[in-house]
């Protein structure tokens, strides 16, 4: 609409109109705010992730002088915090987390490889900023995977974070002494869930609590 109507109109609605219908007439006729990240985040369900940009930001800074041993340092502090908020953020929409955590673990594999390569780095972290500021569900819907009849995967196909079924395999054993092989199991689904490998640390949690309930 062009200004000066614009302007002609909304005079007019406030000789012709009280207050409450003015609130209602600025509403129609004055262009709307675009939406901020924060709000775009929102209607995706994720919530607001600034605090997980700063911590990307702040790695790429120190990337770029070259010290990844200081952005590794740096990203763990996102990871920390992804990690403490995962089951709330899963909830709130599985897809587009398992989006961002996939781009985080890229990010953290190429920090933390034997001898990383900064190219590398600099896009994994690139993409992960990218994917924070929208986080859109990548992956289409798939059948949740199953080992030994315990589910493993989410609807994206995606490994279920290790922590869950370790959980579980916990409050299953209660107080309970398990047998040599389930302990044995037990500590490999620790060791794998330590070192990041939610696949391997599911496959293990699963066959243990297969034994359990067999």
């Amino acid at each position: 609409m062009h200004p000066t109507l614009r302007n002609f109109l909304l005079s007019a609605v406030l000789v012709a109109i009280p207050v409450t219908g003015f609130v209602v007439a600025e509403r129609y006729l004055l262009p709307s705010a675009p939406a901020s990240t924060a709000q775009i985040n929102n209607q995706q369900g994720l919530g607001d992730l600034s605090a997980y940009q700063v911590i990307v930001a702040d790695t790429q800074k120190i990337a770029d002088t070259g010290d990844l041993k200081a952005a590794e340092k740096r990203i763990t502090d996102l990871e920390t915090l992804w990690d403490q908020n995962a089951t709330d953020l899963r909830k709130a929409d599985a897809g587009a987390w398992s989006t961002v955590d996939a781009a985080a673990d890229k990010a953290f594999s190429a920090l933390r490889s034997g001898k990383p390569e900064i190219s590398a780095v600099k896009q994994a972290l690139v993409d992960l900023s990218q994917t924070l500021q929208a986080p859109v569900t990548a992956a289409t819907a798939q059948p949740v995977q199953k080992i030994a009849g315990i589910v493993v995967t989410d609807e994206t196909g995606r490994a279920l974070p290790c922590e869950v079924l370790i959980g579980k395999l916990r409050d299953t054993l209660a107080n309970s002494q398990p047998s040599a092989s389930v302990a044995d199991l037990q500590s490999k689904a620790l060791e794998r869930c330590n070192a990041d490998d939610d696949a391997h640390a599911n496959t293990f949690s699963a066959q243990a609590l297969a034994q359990l309930k067999g």
